[in-house]
């Protein structure tokens, strides 16, 4: 068998639940988690505005 991996994103009005939902409801089961912070130029300086969590979907493929 062969293993599919794709990174969901967490969408901006949805909870985590919400997205582990839609994964499941495509067949993938998660396998991790990463988060990022997203930047914004506030006068000349970086300033953190919000997280971005992706979480890792993996699905078995029969050959």
């Amino acid at each position: 068998m062969k293993k599919e991996t794709v990174w969901f994103e967490v969408e901006e009005n949805e909870t985590i639940a919400e997205c582990l939902d839609r994964m499941n409801s495509l067949g993938y089961q998660v396998a991790g988690r990463k988060e990022e912070p997203l930047f914004a130029e506030v006068n000349g300086q970086p300033e953190p505005i919000k997280q971005i969590i992706m979480l890792k979907g993996i699905k078995e493929i029969n050959n």
